[in-house]
């Protein structure tokens, strides 16, 4: 049987390690990604209009594109985890309104509420996203 504790310790692990992909994200702190994604992970955002390739080709495309927005809050739950040795898999549901500057200063705000499809690896610096499919339920903007 394996170790319950050393098991409870990556779930947290790969939950931490979720939570500070949005923390990175919402404060546009790309570089932090670093310790996210593997060098050669893949990512694809296709579903929500985004860009699909390899993280640094993605990293790039999100400095880009998310300073665009005033605010961004991506709210996480639902951790699917499954951990089989150094390697796991999960799915996470996102929530994640943002939000335009509009002409008279307050907020446009639009939200997106789907998950997160995530295959992950055990590297000697910690778990490791190595590969991320976001999955679209909905999208909500203003009229």
């Amino acid at each position: 049987m394996a170790d319950p504790l050393a098991a409870i310790a990556d779930r947290l692990a790969i939950q931490d390690l979720l939570t500070r992909y949005c923390r990175a994200i919402d404060t546009r702190a790309w570089d932090e990604l670093d310790a996210v994604f593997t060098p050669d992970a893949t990512i694809d955002y296709t579903s929500t209009g985004g860009a699909k390739g390899t993280f640094p080709e993605v990293k790039a495309w999100l400095a880009e594109v998310l300073p665009r927005f005033a605010m961004s809050q991506h709210l996480i739950t639902n951790f699917d985890v499954r951990i089989d040795g150094d390697t796991a898999t999960s799915r996470v549901y996102v929530y994640n309104p943002m939000g335009t500057r509009n002409a008279s200063g307050g907020l446009d705000l639009f939200f997106f509420g789907g998950s997160y499809v995530d295959r992950l690896v055990r590297t000697p610096a910690g778990w490791r996203i190595a590969e991320r499919v976001e999955e679209t339920a909905f999208i909500d903007r203003p009229t």
